[in-house]
């Protein structure tokens, strides 16, 4: 089983920034394409962005292309969120999710973190 433990969430006004980490001391992590998705009150987990194996490839939603950016650091087994201009409507959980294969995209994806919130306050 694959630990991941995300972090870095917290309230922020329209406009900020964040970078969500997801850690974990699994020593294959470089085996790993790795994905953040998030769930607001009410709807459906979405699927936010991906990172492949490599991080040469990376896969984003239409509704964050050009605010979030995605990256990895293997040698502290991390992945991260960068998030600028955030809006009200990135209120929400977010999940960092991993998967034992080069490129996951969208999914599906067989490791996922506890969770953290971000909130964005207009």
């Amino acid at each position: 089983q694959v630990q991941l433990v995300e972090s870095g969430g917290g309230l922020v006004q329209a406009g900020g920034s964040l970078r969500l980490s997801c850690a974990t001391i699994e020593r294959t992590f470089s085996k790993f394409s790795m994905a953040w998705f998030r769930q607001a009150p009410g709807k459906e987990r979405e699927f936010v962005a991906a990172i492949s194996r490599t991080g040469i490839r990376n896969h984003f939603a239409d509704s964050v292309k050009g605010r979030f950016t995605i990256s990895r650091d293997d040698t502290k087994n991390t992945v991260y969120l960068q998030m600028n201009n955030l809006k009200p409507d990135d209120t929400a959980v977010y999940y960092c999710a991993a998967d034992d294969s080069p490129w996951s995209g969208r999914g599906p994806y067989d490791y996922w973190g506890q969770g953290t919130q971000v909130t964005v306050s207009s």
